[in-house]
């Protein structure tokens, strides 16, 4: 594994689904961090060439790579692609998803595959080709983007739900499996992380957001990328196979509600 950034050393990471959002938020902390990135998109390339700009702003190198992970092969490739630019890799964030919000009476085959190929499937199969590469160099770390879906539940998201508790799973498993091969797993289970395809819903505002959170406000894809930054630090080099919560209280509230006064 490369040495501290402290070091001099710039360590090397790959974000999946970088283009946007909660991807591009962890891709500019981790740069800001010290770290060289390799940005994964899958469809947003304008927002992905937006990240590795912000990036290179930050002094990193940085570099868009492109690919459906829902194909295995392309999973490796763009492991591949990113050690090949980044000369290693002591990072990896798996991040890509989709979420679909579908009654399960209506949820075809379509949309389940779509969702557990993506969001378990192809976590899956980036994981083992970087964690072969960091087993070789000495150890690194792999950081996991569940969800509170996979902790609690809420109506028309029961295969996203399905997902994103496997993710809960594969993380801990894979962390004793790795451990070993000094070879961290650990897990953050975002809440309401405000993201462009939001604002695409009627009637979202961010005051009406922060109305569904304990903490009082939405969260940011900034929220998210400080921790991730932690987790693929040294200073988290004896927490693996866990889970964090980063939503506000939203995990930790009672599901009961009442009225009083009546």
């Amino acid at each position: 594994m490369a040495e501290s950034t402290s070091g001099g050393v710039r360590r090397r990471a790959l974000v999946t689904g970088a283009g946007l959002g909660i991807g591009q938020g962890v891709a500019i902390e981790l740069a800001r961090a010290g770290y060289d990135v390799a940005v994964h998109y899958a469809h947003s390339r304008d927002g992905a060439d937006r990240t590795v700009a912000e990036c290179e702003k930050l002094g990193a190198r940085a570099v868009a790579v492109g690919g459906n992970l829902r194909e295995v092969e392309t999973c490796f490739r763009v492991v591949e692609e990113a050690v090949e630019f980044l000369g290693g890799l002591d990072g990896l964030v798996n991040n890509s998803g989709v979420t679909r919000a579908v009654n399960f009476f209506d949820t075809d085959q379509v949309l389940f595959d779509e969702q557990f190929e993506i969001n378990i499937r192809g976590y899956f199969f980036c994981a083992q080709r970087a964690a072969r590469f960091m087993a070789e160099e000495g150890g690194g770390a792999i950081l996991n983007i569940s969800s509170v879906h996979g902790g609690g539940g809420a109506p028309n998201h029961v295969a996203y739900a399905a997902t994103k508790g496997a993710v809960v799973a594969f993380t801990r498993t894979l962390a004793i499996e790795l451990a070993d091969k000094h070879i961290r797993v650990n897990c953050i289970a975002p809440g309401l992380i405000e993201v462009p395809r939001y604002f695409d819903m009627p009637g979202y505002t961010r005051d009406f957001g922060g109305q569904m959170v304990p903490w009082g406000r939405v969260g940011l894809p900034d929220d998210l990328g400080k921790p991730a930054v932690f987790f693929l630090s040294d200073n988290a080099d004896f927490i693996t196979g866990q889970t964090i919560y980063v939503d506000g209280g939203t995990n930790a509230r009672m599901g009961v509600s009442w009225k009083q006064g009546d």
